[in-house]
């Protein structure tokens, strides 16, 4: 197998399917309001609840009701400091009623947080703090949806409510150019490690990445990210690898390519982060969802801050300019 084809598309996870990922190839990033995080019936360890629908009440007008269709993280999880809180629905929210909407959507935390929501699209609004979290932090998100509009005819039917604890500081920064991965915790270096990421036809996307999910096999195929098809191409690659941490919706992982057994010195992936075997054995039992993988160097670009979670890839201004209501400082109400 030539170097270039230890990277990556996603055909299935073993032990999830990911609908409409695409992959570490040229596929451009989902668009605004895409669900390009976990879809519904993602497996816990993506950090995902699927949400349950609930019957219209009858005290409100005919129609289908307003519902979520997944809250991230997922309820009781552990989760890193990049983490944000991100919101599916089953359809999407009116522009018109995005600030009502919004306004219903609380955020409580152990101790002050300024942070704020941002909408990707009608479909999905996401919450993160001007900065990571602090660890330890329990949180609390209150959807008060019950008699809610959208907008477009649906009215919530229910409240949902989900709380999860920020973990430790663990923070990565991988060099493409350097071939070089530092890993941190509370601002000490844990490891350095031998990396290649990317080639100049399919280079890697820069930002910073929060963790999606982690799975211990993949199914990678360059005929779902649309590369080739064609087993006669040399970048043609079907394969199973294992110890893959999931960065991207559109397929980015770092992940143990048998196509780059010893990296640190060459430019061969289509996209992903390739470590040798122990490497990517010990990165995938080290970190958790939600911690921050941030890559330099790479002229792709910064990955859409809804390419996954992404969200860091906006400075605060950014981030501001999606929200409808603006920033806000959370009051004690997570629980210990």
């Amino acid at each position: 197998m030539g170097r270039i084809k230890g990277c990556i598309g996603i055909a299935l996870l073993t032990s999830a399917v990911v609908a409409g990922a695409s992959g570490c190839g040229r596929s451009a990033s989902p668009g605004a309001g895409a669900a390009s995080g976990p879809q519904a019936g993602a497996s816990a360890s993506a950090g995902t609840a699927t949400v349950g629908s609930a019957a219209p009440s009858p005290t409100h007008p005919s129609g289908p009701p307003l519902q979520l269709n997944t809250v991230t993280p997922a309820d009781g999880s552990t989760v890193g400091v990049a983490m944000p809180i991100s919101i599916e629905f089953t359809k999407p929210v009116a522009a018109s009623a995005r600030r009502t909407v919004e306004q219903h959507l609380k955020v409580t935390t152990s101790a002050p947080v300024t942070g704020a929501w941002h909408w990707f699209g009608g479909g999905r609004v996401d919450w993160r703090p001007q900065a990571y979290w602090t660890p330890g932090t329990k949180v609390t998100v209150h959807a008060d949806l019950e008699g809610v509009s959208d907008g477009n005819g649906r009215y919530g039917t229910r409240a949902y409510t989900h709380s999860f604890t920020i973990g430790p500081d663990i923070e990565t920064t991988v060099s493409a150019p350097g071939h070089t991965m530092v890993v941190k915790r509370d601002g000490t270096v844990v490891k350095t490690l031998p990396i290649d990421a990317g080639s100049p036809s399919f280079p890697s996307w820069d930002g910073t990445m929060a963790v999606m999910d982690k799975q211990p096999e993949v199914h990678m195929t360059s005929c779902s990210v649309h590369i080739t098809c064609d087993p006669g191409n040399p970048d043609f690659y079907d394969v199973t690898l294992p110890w893959d941490v999931h960065l991207t919706g559109s397929g980015t992982y770092v992940h143990y390519s048998d196509g780059d057994k010893h990296p640190g010195h060459s430019v061969g992936s289509h996209g992903c982060v390739h470590l040798s075997l122990a490497d990517a054995t010990w990165f995938y039992n080290y970190v958790h969802v939600g911690d921050p993988v941030t890559i330099t160097g790479s002229p792709r670009g910064a990955a859409r801050a809804d390419n996954g979670y992404a969200s860091f890839d906006l400075t605060w201004q950014q981030w501001l300019a999606g929200s409808a209501n603006g920033p806000e400082t959370t009051t004690a109400g997570a629980s210990d």
